[in-house]
Order: structure tokens, then sequence, then C-alpha cells
């Protein structure tokens, strides 16, 4: 049996159905709905499979809009609209029995040295090993994980661990700021191509960052009294990197009204550098 590294890997595979078109795999799972990381993480390996290689993807804006269905393929329509001289762009869109369920927009820059440089710093957390998985600490908590987080669990491709410590209960939610930090890695390896650690670290943005919009009104772990869902995500990445080392997303909320809460996220390595910086607003309505 492979690992849940691998099958993202495999997931992240399209299939090649005829020029600018590829078919993803949609697991068949217990969700209502297919995850979004996925399609993004998809739809961004069909922009990347019809450029030359040589240029990363350096920005990505997308819109879900329509929930797809878990277990039925998903077709990749990819756009070439520009080939120029250092940047490429595509556009790709998603459709599912016929319908346009996701698209995204995706340039691509040739690298090259710019004049000068900068960067937020991180802040300062503890290191990814001194903090227990998101499995250690529900079990301690629970004393069992629930038979659908279990098998959830297993199939995790992302090793998750919180640096603050997860509310359980209303009480503790009270007071709370809108923000929320994970590290992340892949929980085994994912190859050498640069194109599967962008796509899957697409994958991983989507897993937590809303969490931030719900920190100051119910615990992340639990019954959930409002329905969520992501209307749209946009990423821009600013150095190379590997998903299957540890990585820093730091999430806040900056204003949640109207039935929408935004999101944004910063991710670091673990040598304080800033790698891809993360915008997301997610729908909530009382369950």
């Amino acid at each position: 049996m492979t690992n849940p590294a691998e099958r993202l890997v495999d997931l992240l595979d399209l299939e090649q159905i005829e020029v600018n078109i590829f078919r993803g795999r949609s697991p068949q799972e217990s969700l209502q709905r297919v995850f979004g990381g996925q399609v993004a993480g998809q739809a961004l390996v069909a922009a990347g499979r019809t450029t030359d290689g040589e240029r990363p993807v350096h920005s990505l804006h997308a819109y879900f809009l329509r929930p797809g269905r878990p277990g039925v393929p998903i077709v990749y329509q990819v756009e070439r609209v520009r080939d120029g001289r250092s940047f490429t762009t595509r556009r790709v869109t998603a459709v599912q029995q016929g319908r346009t369920i996701f698209n995204l927009t995706a340039s691509f820059h040739k690298p090259e040295e710019g004049p000068f440089e900068h960067q937020l710093p991180s802040r300062d957390v503890p290191d990814p090993e001194s903090l227990p998985t998101v499995t250690e600490e529900i079990r301690k908590h629970l004393g069992a994980l629930p038979e659908q987080l279990e098998r959830m669990a297993r199939r995790q491709p992302f090793d998750i661990r919180y640096v603050d410590r997860l509310r359980w209960n209303p009480d503790e939610v009270k007071g709370a700021e809108p923000r929320s930090a994970v590290w992340m890695r892949a929980v085994g390896p994912l190859g050498d191509d640069p194109l599967v650690h962008t796509c899957a670290l697409t994958y991983a943005s989507d897993m937590t960052l809303l969490d931030a919009v719900r920190i100051p009104v119910e615990p992340l772990w639990g019954a959930r009294n409002f329905d969520m869902a992501s209307l749209d995500h946009a990423m821009w990445f600013h150095r190379p990197f590997r998903a299957d080392e540890w990585f820093l997303y730091d999430q806040e909320s900056p204003i949640a009204t109207g039935g929408r809460g935004l999101a944004r996220g910063r991710i670091y390595d673990l040598e304080g550098r800033l790698l891809v910086s993360v915008v997301q607003e997610g729908l909530f309505r009382t369950l």
C-alpha cells in the first residue's frame, strides 16, 4: 500500500487526453464536496504541463464556482494565453459532468536577479519537532479519534502541528484573536520535480487557512455550527522550496462580515525565509 505522500503525487499526476486537455482523479470520499486544494493543485499541474518547464509559477488566482463531486473525474482545459520573453500565462477551466466547477489563471516567470530584496520576518515560534501532531492533540483530549477522523488521519498527506494550543470549548474561544499558525510538511518524499512541490503546497494551502476566521467563534475540532466553503484563492510564490520539508504557515483573518471571511497567510521555511503569500475568502453560513 502506498503512503499518503505517494498517493498525493499520484493524485497530481494527470492523464493527458488531448492537446491542452487533462483528466484528474477525484477520490471517493465521505466529504460532501471535493477538497478545494485538490482541484487547485491539479489545475496548476495542468497549467504547468503546457509550459517549457523552465519558468516556475510565480502567482495564481482562482475561483471556486461549484462544489465538485467526490469520485467523479475532473477534466482540466488549458488556454495558452501568453508566451512572452519573461512571462507565460495560462488559464485553466475545471469541468465535471459538463459543468464548470473551478477556474484558475497562473503566471510563470523566467528566474532573474532583482535590484533589491526585503521581506517581513517570521514570528518566533517553537520548532515543529517539539510540538504534537494534530492527531496526538485530539487523542490526548478525546482519548481516541472518532472513526471518521481516524480514517482521515490515515490518508492525510501532510503532518500538521499547531503552534498555538487548540481550544476545545466556547469558553476557551472567548477573546481569541483571529490568528493561527501551523507547521506543515508532506509525510513522505515527493520526488524532485519542482512543479510537484509547488502543486503539493497549493493543495496544503487550502487545508487550514480558514481556521483563522473561525478561531474567535468556535473550537476548530468537534461539532461545527457553521458550514464553510472556499470562494476564491490567490497565491504568490517568492522562492523555491520543497513541500516535504517543514514550512510555517502563519495565518490571520483581518475581517469577517456579511457571511464571508477573509484570511491571509505567509509561508516561511525553517530559516525564516518567506516562500509564499496566500489570500483566500470563504463563505460561512449557519448550519
